[in-house]
């Protein structure tokens, strides 16, 4: 996780709340917090995401 180049989301507040990071690694998205960034994580494989990504645009 050394190597990853996190990119904080666009909808995250210039106030620092709600913040989440997200880093493409060779077959997976990570997700994190960016408050917390050697917290947890969530790793989904890149068709899960593009599905996540798909139904949250249809909201």
């Amino acid at each position: 996780m050394t190597k990853a180049t996190w990119r904080k989301s666009s909808r995250s507040s210039e106030q620092g709340d709600a913040c989440v990071e997200v880093a493409l690694m060779s077959r997976v998205v990570v997700f994190r917090d960016s408050k917390d960034p050697i917290g947890p994580k969530i790793f989904v494989s890149c068709g899960e995401f593009r599905r996540l990504a798909e139904v949250l645009k249809s909201l």
